[in-house]
């Protein structure tokens, strides 16, 4: 047989990290047995703006490197695949299931259900619908009619026995007939609803496994009544267990932000690329701003690697130790019967711990590659960048070695890009260390030695300015912060003389001569 997955998701826009793993689960299983997987879009809801909702969800799958076989913007034998163009083959479904008595039309007014669920509640029993309003005959219907009522379509599900079937991953599973509902599969207005539509593309679509989240699990059994009654193929069903909220006690959702920033270590992640949209200019947007979201991570730029590789271990390992795998081998190793089945708690934290790996792991060039489009969106660098651009941008990157834990964390050397006269000065790092007595008069006296020295690298400059503390008899905390800050603007960073090289000579002389400038305007020359 040849297995082919699917991941259906509705067009509700950015990615969600619980849904990400499940599609993710789904590619690696298709990967693994050399089938296919299949994106369907389940647009069923026809108010939603089916092509703007999209984009972030096709993008996102892009970005993450889970590519699909059949679906939107790639086509395929099944077409269509968006559920709002296949309303005629629901209709056919429809009349099927009720041409054999497996379906009814229903002409309750939504006031007598209530009325019959509120007696159930009263009574302290479950409810079932007593099919009162259920037409049998076309008599019945028109009857009904004549009252002015309309009908939508139920299932007839049994009243005794029970659905079995063996999930891959929760094992046997059984349902008793009798407290399932007469769901609804068609609206009144001949819309169509998600139980009927999903069983009929598995159908059409060949579906061999249905890999889904455990909430779909009591949709099951109607699911497998429709495909029954339309003498369907049952597809094979693994139920994977939610992604739980950091500490594991719910399920994780993006319309929980606020609780969970009151947590230190998701706060941390979270405050962290709050600073680089910041950095960047742009307004943080809780919409796509959410660490719950792939967008976020695609925003400040972490590894997409890093992220499909942590996402893998939520409810999936292959043993107690191994956590690094390249894409081949999560396709190698992955199977159905090394998921959990109980719920795999979002770690923001580990999900970096991932992302530093990655990210330090990457050869210079690469990296600079990884973070130059964020200079880009700065201003610092063109679409196309010279040679001494690009030396630069390793340098920088070189130098902060794993101080860059995602590509957008470039942003905070901006100073190295920025122009001599346009680069700002922390004013506190400023006051304290180059308006302090005595200090302009030091990088004065400082400044004829970088003005001389040859060759003007780490090393030299190192030598250089040890000398000139022997010399000046002075401590070197009297000069070396000093020179930090006029170069930079900044009170800390990578190591001094490795900024002082990148910057080149001219450079450190014209910041060197601003600083000492400004020092003397705000209090007078020591």
């Amino acid at each position: 047989m040849s297995v082919r997955t699917r991941f259906a998701p509705s067009p509700t826009g950015y990615l969600h990290i619980g849904g990400v793993r499940t599609a993710l689960f789904n590619w690696l299983f298709a990967r693994r047995h050399g089938g296919q997987f299949i994106l369907r879009i389940d647009d069923t809801d026809r108010e939603r703006n089916v092509e703007a909702a999209l984009r972030p969800i096709l993008d996102g799958f892009r970005w993450l490197g889970i590519d699909w076989d059949e679906g939107p913007e790639v086509g395929g034998p099944c077409a269509p695949y968006y559920q709002s163009q296949r309303t005629g083959r629901y209709r056919a479904a429809v009349s099927e299931l009720l041409d054999r008595g497996l379906a009814y039309r229903d002409y309750a007014t939504a006031e007598e259900t209530t009325a019959e669920r509120e007696a159930a509640q009263r009574e302290k029993r479950r409810f079932i619908y007593s099919r009162r309003w259920m037409a049998e005959t076309d008599a019945d219907a028109a009857r009904f009619e004549g009252e002015g009522r309309t009908a939508v379509v139920r299932l007839k599900m049994p009243r005794e026995g029970a659905c079995r079937f063996d999930d891959l991953v929760r094992g046997p599973v059984a349902f008793d007939w009798a407290l399932e509902q007469d769901h609804v599969i068609q609206r009144a207005d001949g819309s169509h609803l998600y139980h009927l539509a999903s069983a009929v593309d598995d159908h059409d679509f060949g579906i061999s496994h249905v890999i889904r989240a455990e909430e779909h699990l009591s949709n099951t059994p109607r699911q497998i009544f429709i495909a029954d009654g339309l003498g369907y193929e049952r597809p094979r069903y693994a139920h994977l267990p939610y992604v739980a909220a950091p500490g594991g006690s719910e399920k994780l959702s993006k319309r929980k932000l606020g609780r969970y920033l009151s947590q230190p270590e998701f706060k941390k992640v979270y405050d962290h690329g709050a600073g680089i949209l910041a950095a960047l200019g742009d307004e943080v947007v809780p919409e796509r701003f959410n660490p719950v979201l792939v967008e976020f991570y695609r925003e400040v730029g972490y590894r997409p690697e890093a992220l499909v590789n942590y996402l893998l271990l939520l409810g999936w390992s292959l043993d107690d130790r191994t956590e690094d795998f390249t894409r081949e081998e999560m396709i190698e190793h992955f199977s159905l019967d090394r998921v959990n089945r109980s719920a795999a708690s979002f770690d923001p934290q580990k999900m970096m711990a991932f992302e530093e790996r990655r990210m330090n792991a990457l050869p210079v060039d690469d990296k600079a590659e990884a973070v130059s489009p964020y200079l880009v969106r700065l201003g610092l660098l063109g679409d196309e960048r010279t040679e001494a651009e690009r030396a630069r941008v390793g340098g920088v990157v070189a130098a902060a070695g794993d101080r860059i834990k995602v590509a957008g964390d470039i942003v905070r050397y901006a100073e190295f890009f920025q122009d001599d006269a346009a680069f700002s000065y922390d004013e506190k790092a400023f006051r304290k260390r180059v308006g302090a007595p005595g200090a302009a008069d030091r990088l004065r006296r400082f400044r004829p030695v970088l003005e001389a020295v040859e060759p003007f690298d780490a090393g030299t400059l190192d030598a250089a300015l040890h000398r000139f503390v022997e010399t000046d008899q002075i401590r070197i905390g009297q000069i070396i912060h000093a020179v930090r800050v006029a170069v930079t603007g900044k009170g800390v960073g990578f190591g001094l003389f490795d900024a002082l090289e990148i910057l080149g000579r001219t450079a450190c002389l014209a910041r060197i001569d601003r600083a000492i400038e400004a020092a003397e305007a705000g209090s007078g020359a020591d």
